[in-house]
């Protein structure tokens, strides 16, 4: 009797790890089966256990418990409300942010979807590129987009995932330093970022080739370029992609040798100064007629003075700056720089922008927020500081199977995101998690949306830094204009004329807005 309930018992376990293998919702079953179910399992014992004897909600880091499942539902579709009230100690956090609600909130325009849809556009309020004249500036259909993550860094599977949600959603995907692969080529409109070492237009000797790049270019439906100075992650170092990561296609699309070490340089070589840089930046826009931008932590605010100043002189210069906080996380650092090295985003953006605003250019510059910016109270924050574009990246990590095992820099992430492990990348099932990366997006721009409405405005462009305040004591709270020392409507935020323009292309499928040189669907509108 003891053999049949033994073979019973081994016949269950080989038909679950079957089973595991071949669904496709779950990596971690498709890579660990059985065990994998343990996981579930203290999931969804979690709250209970977490009264007694773990940590609470909120404390866990980089992202909180609470976040992760917000995150998780919103890409899922599932319902992602809270009961019984905040768990949060409000007044006991210091920096806590809270929504300053209008006592007239708007209601939603007429024909507006209610639900988070990803082919319901909230666009850009304004048009990139159009300052500095360059012939293929455009309206970005999506105020969020997904930032700089390479090939290399994570999978095949994963960067296949992201641009079709990106797509789908409207987005805007950024390549990351890691050049244009053939995973990006799904359908989303890219941002190619331009790092120290040039991947991706680099000749054979690993200098910048223009050549090379107006090839990538012709090749990809780029539609901006993105030169990166620095990141939150690892500021003034530069990158390493370990040989183990560098498989052959990695090694196409950065122009390097496969199974070597991948380093990239701390600083640029075709610039050293400002001017020098504004000069990159305007060879980039001649051979392309794509708007350029620059990516950077803060860190030394003379920079950013400085090329507010050359500028306004020469009338040149990057068309969107992309400011990552220090809590940007994506790439692997030693942990002093991780911790110590650049500012956090709220503390940092303000420094950029003033610059901007002193200046008289803070309307013809996109301003770009990373950082840790994906979750809707944050990402308000931003766009009430300045911001017209958030780019998100950890959290587009989360949707397509991210647990925040935080091994992404061994290569042995256990849900296929962060490897070039064949055995670990096939748990990352990309017809499934594609769909999650869309509705991410759509959940948190329709939370975005939602908040500025509830603050009385139509768009989250319009929420001004007045309308969000931060708790700094149990006593004592701030708004972002006394933190920031600006008010960011009075310092170049777009005006009342561009409130019809954008209402024109709140509608399904992204349609552009319209208007005085913004003819729909064409680049410039």
């Amino acid at each position: 009797m003891i053999w049949w309930i033994l073979g019973a018992v081994l016949l269950a376990l080989v038909a679950l790890v079957i089973h595991d293998r071949l669904q496709t919702r779950r990596a971690i079953l498709r890579n660990f089966p059985i065990i994998g179910h343990l996981r579930y399992l203290l999931e969804g014992m979690g709250p209970e256990l977490r009264q007694y004897i773990l940590t609470s909600n909120d404390e866990e880091r980089p992202f909180s418990r609470d976040e992760r499942r917000w995150i998780y539902s919103s890409a899922k579709g599932e319902n992602n409300t809270f009961g019984f009230g905040s768990d949060n100690n409000m007044e006991h956090t210091a920096g806590y942010l809270v929504v300053r609600h209008s006592a007239f909130p708007l209601d939603p325009l007429p024909g507006e979807p209610r639900d988070a849809t990803p082919g319901f556009s909230v666009p850009c309020a304004k048009v990139l590129g159009e300052a500095h004249g360059r012939s293929r500036a455009f309206r970005p259909p999506s105020i969020v987009n997904v930032s700089a993550m390479s090939f290399g860094a994570l999978s095949g599977n994963a960067i296949e995932a992201i641009d079709l949600g990106a797509a789908e959603a409207l987005s805007l995907h950024n390549t990351g330093e890691g050049g244009v692969s053939p995973h990006h080529l799904l359908g989303a409109d890219l941002v190619m970022q331009i790092g120290t070492a040039y991947f991706g237009c680099r000749d054979d000797s690993g200098r910048f080739s223009m050549e090379r790049l107006v090839d990538a270019v012709a090749e990809a439906p780029v539609r901006a370029l993105e030169v990166k100075l620095s990141q939150g992650a690892k500021p003034g170092l530069g990158g390493l992609l370990p040989g183990a990561k560098v498989t052959s296609v990695v090694a196409a699309a950065r122009g390097i040798t496969p199974g070597v070490d991948c380093k990239s340089p701390s600083a640029h070589r075709e610039f050293s100064d400002v001017d020098s840089l504004i000069e990159f930046v305007e060879r980039l826009a001649e051979r392309t007629g794509l708007p350029v931008g620059i990516k950077s932590a803060v860190g030394d605010p003379v920079f950013f003075t400085d090329l507010a100043e050359r500028m306004r002189v020469t009338g040149g210069g990057p068309d969107f700056v992309t400011v990552d906080g220090g809590e940007g996380g994506t790439g692997a650092a030693p942990l002093v720089f991780a911790d110590h090295v650049s500012l956090p985003f709220l503390r940092g953006f303000p420094e950029v922008y003033r610059a901007f605003a002193r200046e008289g250019l803070a309307d013809d510059i996109v301003f770009v927020g990373s950082g840790r910016l994906g979750l809707p109270h944050r990402g308000l924050a931003a766009m009430a500081l300045g911001c017209d574009l958030l780019a998100v990246a950890r959290e587009t990590m989360l949707t397509v199977g991210c647990i925040q095992a935080q091994r992404c820099h061994t290569g042995n992430c256990p849900t296929g995101v962060a490897t070039q492990r064949p055995s670990r990348e096939r748990g990352l099932v990309v017809s499934d998690k594609a769909p999650k990366v869309a509705r991410y997006i759509a959940t948190l721009r329709q939370d975005l949306l939602r908040l500025a409405r509830a603050c009385g405005e139509p768009h989250p462009g319009f929420v001004h830094s007045g309308q969000v305040a931060v708790l700094s004591d149990p006593r004592t709270t701030i708004d972002l204009t006394t933190l920031a020392g600006y008010d960011a409507p009075t310092w170049g935020r777009p005006g009342e004329d561009q409130r019809a323009a954008l209402a024109a292309c709140w509608s399904p499928m992204g349609v552009q807005p319209t208007g005085p040189g913004h003819d729909a669907g064409s680049d410039a509108g």
